[in-house]
């Protein structure tokens, strides 16, 4: 099919409805929806730009890293036409609204099975796989809001039928509307995929907070205020007939959603899998087993009693000090050949394994290729990790549900163990460590009880999330101690900085009297110092100011009567608030009469001479003026080249959350791993901790991009273990099917 054609004709329809009045609603809707896809999308479109340059600095070759660049070359120069065509083709939907499908998943999968995807080439055979599994996973996640709004648009638009509902906002029509501004990207497959995945991401991951705006505008309207949705599509109530278990209903029925988006993500990637993997063998020449009468296929329970047996040696030497040396890497597929070559089949033929068992074989050597080498494992972990490949493999063979299914015992403990050692720095210490003691007993565990139930698993995951609780709650505490004395110390450091400036500023205009110089510098800061500090609660910081603007304006001349008066009215509260102040910091209190005597008199003095208090007046020669204004120029210039190189650096330091995990390499080559634990705006630092909640490093935001820069700052990926191998594993694949 013609994509040109389609877009065309889509326009086409488009423009012929947009003259349709809105109502007003809709038309508040339309701009809020509008506007937070746009801030969405943008976020996406720097995700990619990241992902892009990433890719170009690992890239393997020359060719390679062309090819990413003029990628991003290409999207930064569309990229604002994209935006637009994005946000233009959603607005239009409000006004000529398409037809909704229903948000059960058999929808989708009914649509693009085998004889279907068999039609399409392979470059769109994978971007329908990533769109459907995008729009699966939203229609499952979202589930309630959309079924809701659906309801909703379809009382206010008057051409819906119950049979025809439109919802503008369906996750459908919004993949629809950017796959269509995407086709002006001259760009390949794989770098659309990214593009696809970032806007899964940054935008479809959170159409959450639009699709409950939207709802909540329809309600105040009057639009069904009491239409609530509890688990299954079509299931209503109203509000006044709502049950007190209500809460416990709903409560489970999101995180069933929840799980049934997982699973349908996953399910997805897996048959995707299956599928590359199908297409090497037909490109291999590689014939079905079935039809070759000298082969008898081993499948099933006799597969895995043929496993039992099956041990790594490696992992058993040492029960005691698992996680030293290297990771051990082993063959899998050679294993289970050898297992099949010594197994008596009576008949005569050869036994091998079926397609189903081979690509499970196959899936978990390469995830544990991609384990092995991922650099956001701790070694430690990363070595422990290594030694369940066999295990693992005896989960697959015995439960297919572990790549389809995200819930699985043995997936939930892998990504558990990955994510609760992704702080350790090294294994220096790790026979002192609680963690590291209770992630090696699991394994050792494992690797000693795992008789092929895969309820050991999900025991052990209980155990081990027990222990992470108690554990997270005492570094949460002591984290939460650390960013409180961080912010005061911080704060107390721009206090002082703020303080000192502001005087520094005021009374170097003038040649002020020793007294009142000692009294501001030395006794008035510190009044200051405590105002800023409590500012937020008691509001005396411009106060205090004020004090100082008032005494250096007593000191002044004044001659006109309407002057001389107003200095008459604000000395004595002027005297009152100092002496009140210094007291208050106990500044120099045995000789504060003193100095408040001195002080007047300097008061009386100006105001019965009329003398005036001297302005400095600096004047350099000019040769020295003009060599400061060359250094300044010459400073100003090498910051700006500073900045311009950093620039791209800081927009990633900029992306970084609370909780991300991080690594610091030093110069001496040693590195260290340490979560961001707090953002301080006012004095642009970020605070480091340790797994324990202890301060590691503090940084600003402009030195955070020079060690990126310079190669010296990695940010650590955090999602789960076994879906970042999958992702690993499919791009793996088409690199090879390509």
């Amino acid at each position: 099919m013609n994509k040109q054609s389609g877009i065309h004709y889509l326009r086409e329809h488009r423009e012929a409805g947009s003259s349709r009045p809105v109502p007003a609603e809709v038309t508040r809707i339309r701009d809020t929806v509008v506007a937070g896809l746009g801030d969405l999308l943008q976020g996406a479109f720097d995700a990619v730009d990241d992902s892009l340059f990433e890719l170009a600095n690992n890239a393997r070759s020359n060719n390679e890293q062309n090819r990413y660049f003029e990628a991003m070359r290409e999207i930064r120069i569309k990229r604002k036409g994209v935006e637009r065509h994005f946000q233009n083709t959603v607005a239009q939907y409000f006004s000529n609204p398409p037809y909704t499908g229903p948000l059960q998943e058999e929808n989708l999968s009914q649509q693009d099975n085998a004889d279907t995807l068999a039609l399409v080439g392979n470059d769109d055979l994978e971007e329908q796989v990533a769109l459907n599994a995008m729009i699966t996973k939203a229609k499952a996640h979202f589930q309630g809001p959309l079924l809701q709004l659906q309801t909703r648009f379809s009382q206010v638009y008057p051409e819906a039928t119950d049979e025809s509902p439109v919802n503008p906002m369906a996750p459908e029509h919004l993949c629809s509307a950017f796959t269509e501004a995407i086709q002006a990207l001259e760009i390949q497959i794989r770098e659309r995929l990214i593009l696809l995945k970032q806007f899964d991401r940054y935008v479809v991951s959170n159409l959450g907070m639009l699709l409950d705006e939207a709802n909540r505008i329809l309600i105040q309207a009057g639009v069904i205020p009491n239409f609530r949705y509890h688990g299954k599509a079509g299931e209503q109530h109203e509000a006044s007939k709502t049950q007190p278990a209500d809460a416990e209903t709903a409560e489970s029925s999101s995180q069933d959603t929840a799980n049934a988006s997982e699973q349908a993500a996953s399910s997805a990637v897996f048959e995707q899998i299956r599928e590359m993997l199908a297409r090497q063998r037909a490109n291999a020449g590689v014939s079905p087993r079935s039809t070759d009468p000298n082969i008898r296929v081993v499948g099933g329970t006799e597969l895995a009693s043929l496993l039992s047996s099956l041990s790594l040696p490696e992992a058993r030497q040492d029960q005691h000090n698992l996680s030293d040396g290297e990771p051990v890497s082993v063959d899998l597929r050679q294993l289970v050949q050898q297992i099949l070559a010594q197994a008596d089949t009576g008949d005569g033929r050869k036994p091998a394994l079926n397609e189903v068992d081979e690509d499970l074989i196959n899936l978990v050597s390469m995830l544990f290729e991609f384990i092995l080498d991922d650099y956001n494992l701790s070694a430690p972990v990363q070595v422990l990790i290594s030694r369940l490949q066999i295990p693992i493999l005896k989960v697959v063979i015995r439960d297919k549900s572990f790549f389809s299914q995200a819930t699985h015992p043995a997936r939930r403990l892998l990504n558990s163990l990955a994510r609760a050692g992704i702080g350790w720095s090294s294994s220096d210490e790790k026979t002192k460590d609680k963690l590291y003691g209770q992630i090696h007993n699991i394994v050792q565990r494992i690797l000693n009880e795992f008789d092929g139930d895969v309820a050991l698993f999900d025991t052990l995951n209980q155990e081990f999330e027990q222990f992470l609780e108690r554990e997270n709650r005492k570094a949460s505490l002591v984290e939460q101690r650390t960013r409180e004395s961080e912010r005061g110390r911080i704060k107390s450091q721009t206090a002082q900085q703020t303080v000192d400036n502001l005087l520094k500023q005021k009374v170097s205009r003038y040649k002020l009297p020793e007294s009142i110089h000692d009294i501001l510098m030395n006794g008035w800061s510190r009044v200051m110092f405590l105002a800023y500090l409590r500012d937020d609660v008691e509001h005396r910081w411009n106060a205090t100011v004020k004090v100082v603007d008032d005494l250096i304006w007593c000191l002044h001349p004044h001659q006109e009567d309407d002057e001389r008066d107003q200095w008459v009215r604000v000395v004595p509260s002027l005297l009152k608030s100092l002496r009140s102040g210094l007291e208050e910091v106990s500044y120099n209190s045995s000789r504060l009469d003193e100095m408040m005597g001195q002080l007047k008199h300097q008061l009386a003095e100006a105001f019965r001479t009329n003398a005036a208090i001297e302005a400095l007046q600096d004047s350099p020669e000019e040769p020295e003026e003009d060599i400061a204004t060359i250094h300044q120029t010459a400073v100003e210039r090498q910051q700006e080249l500073e900045e311009a190189a950093i620039s791209e650096y800081v927009a990633q330091i900029d992306g970084i959350e609370i909780g991300n995990w991080v690594e610091f390499r030093l110069v001496n080559g040693a590195s260290f791993r340490c979560k961001l634990s707090a953002i301080i705006e006012e004095a642009d630092c970020f605070v480091f901790v340790n797994r324990m909640g202890l301060k590691v490093i503090e940084k600003t935001r402009t030195e955070l991009a020079h060690e990126m820069r310079r190669g010296r700052l990695t940010l650590l990926e955090q999602g789960a273990l076994i879906d970042r191998a999958l992702d690993a594993v499919v791009g793996s694949l088409r690199n090879k099917t390509a």
